[in-house]
């Protein structure tokens, strides 16, 4: 069924925000093919109002649409069945829709004979660093084939090597289109939805490489808002100005969000990931009883688009996880709580190569000093982390918290908070393995003091400054979950100068000013 509940306000508001622009030339580009197929997703409707804000401010802006021009899309590709029909049609309707009265780039598709022949010759190594015309489209679509697969390691994966040669063709025919309208129309910023999916990543990568200012966006930590930034958004990069400081409000403010959290209460994309939070069972403490300290592991879902900044002391996330395997087996003494992410089992996303596989082909569930909590066992990591000795995390979201109560962390992979006094962070697999066993081993060692103000000042801005709201515009769609339906709003409202966010956005895009509420 084709989103048609905000098809009037789509007409409507884009008539009357391009009455404001005075010349189409130089316009900002948006692209976001990945983010939507037949409903307006919450990054389509970041685009959407932040185009409109800018058109409202007299700057023009054209939308890069797929006309099926992606063969496979990565949202309609099926994994299982690389003939199924693709939703094309309604989705074309619902572009339609969107972008009636605004300027628009059909995206077709563009075979090129040359590039199909080589890449029917490749295997997926080869594939994974194939290069056409100085354009590295095997790296470029690689996190799009893990996204889709559901999974970091490809190979013998059925269908791999055939989606991965149908991801380059439409990448290249992507980066030709895009090429020739960029050469033409001489645009003054690019946005793009993501950054690494592979349509969206082809496009920056061009604007880049031409010296074209781009610009990613994501969902924001808290509900209805996003995430802009110049540099990749599923790294998440946030820097904390070096004169913000709390202050009895903003703790106030904090620790009010924070204690809902803590209960489970809180969405990321319009997904509740905790139906419910329990306490830490006698069970659990009878075992625990049976060791002289408690060690928590916690993991994240390995085909996310985060892993690929993350990956850089370890191959991965797994890569990690025999390292952490090791000093299991030799610190008998301590319990070590192996903690998979709630996200490996969401529905429709379910994660293919878990961190459950990992612990029955390693026997770790066997060892007598482990205890693997599921994916689907919902106690308190909190409570958990707060009777932790030290806590391990590869990039989670959770070692932030973990430092706001302050316990010591160590990080396996990079995260948008290592490059700040926040948690230990080790350069090499080797210091890992001794900054572990050195912190499991002696007591005689402390979690320095600004570890704890320092994450508490970057967590708060990222949840109120950098956090960019919507609600002025959106709601969550009350039938398709992680969806939202625009609200009846003026387009006056529109105008970056009547709105902090669309005025953010614009001097961000313009005049390369922090994509950040004023502190």
């Amino acid at each position: 069924m084709v989103d048609s509940s905000n098809a009037r306000i789509f007409s409507e508001i884009n008539q009357q925000s391009g009455k404001n622009v005075p010349s189409p030339e130089h316009p900002v580009l948006f692209f976001n093919a990945s983010t939507r197929l037949t409903r307006t997703s919450l990054n389509a409707a970041f685009a959407w109002l932040a185009a409109n804000g800018l058109r409202n401010g007299g700057v023009p802006a054209a939308f890069l649409v797929c006309q099926g021009g992606l063969r496979p899309c990565l949202l309609a590709a099926n994994r299982d069945d690389l003939s199924a029909r693709l939703p094309c049609e309604d989705c074309c309707r619902l572009s339609r829709a969107m972008f009636s009265g605004m300027e628009t780039v059909p995206l077709d598709f563009v075979d090129d004979t040359v590039l199909s022949n080589q890449v029917e010759g490749l295997d997926l190594p080869e594939l994974e660093t194939y290069t056409f015309q100085d354009v590295p489209l095997g790296s470029l679509t690689l996190p799009s084939l893990r996204w889709i697969l559901r999974r970091h390691h490809l190979s013998g994966v059925p269908n791999a090597v055939q989606l991965h040669r149908r991801f380059i063709r439409s990448a290249w025919s992507v980066y030709v289109q895009a090429r020739e309208w960029m050469g033409t129309h001489q645009p003054r910023a690019v946005v793009v939805f993501n950054g690494l999916q592979y349509p969206e990543a082809v496009v920056r990568w061009l604007a880049k490489s031409l010296g074209i200012p781009a610009f990613t966006h994501e969902i924001g930590l808290m509900p209805l808002t996003a995430f802009f930034t110049e540099g990749a958004a599923t790294a998440s990069p946030v820097s904390l100005p070096d004169d913000f400081q709390m202050t009895p409000e903003r703790d106030a403010q904090l620790d009010k969000y924070l204690s809902g959290r803590m209960r489970g209460n809180f969405t990321t994309a319009g997904v509740q990931f905790w139906p419910e939070m329990e306490s830490l069972t006698p069970e659990f403490w009878n075992l625990a009883r049976s060791f002289r300290q408690i060690v928590p592991v916690f993991t994240n879902v390995i085909f996310d688009t985060s892993q690929a900044h993350a990956n850089v002391v370890f191959s991965d996330m797994f890569g990690w996880l025999d390292a952490v395997r090791k000093l299991i087996e030799l610190n008998a003494d301590t319990l070590f709580v192996i903690r998979a992410h709630p996200d490996e089992i969401r529905p429709g996303k379910e994660s293919l190569e878990t961190v459950t596989d990992w612990v029955i082909r390693n026997r770790v569930n066997l060892l007598p000093n482990v205890l693997y909590v599921g994916p689907d066992q919902y106690f308190s990591s909190y409570e958990l982390i707060q009777n932790a000795k030290f806590v391990m995390v590869y990039n989670s979201t959770i070692g932030l918290e973990a430092a706001i109560l302050g316990a010591a962390v160590v990080s396996g992979g990079k995260s948008r908070y290592t490059q700040d006094p926040i948690t230990f962070f080790p350069q090499s697999q080797e210091a890992f393995h001794e900054k572990v066993q050195e912190m499991l081993t002696s007591d005689d060692w402390q979690v320095p003091a600004e570890f704890r103000l320092t994450a508490r000042k970057f967590l708060y801005y990222q949840f109120f400054h950098a956090a960019l709201p919507f609600d002025a515009f959106i709601e969550p769609d009350r039938v398709w979950n992680g969806y939202v339906k625009l609200k009846k709003f003026s387009n006056a409202q529109l105008n970056p100068e009547q709105n902090m966010t669309l005025r953010v956005i614009r001097d961000g895009i313009l005049d390369g000013k922090p994509f950040v509420l004023p502190h």
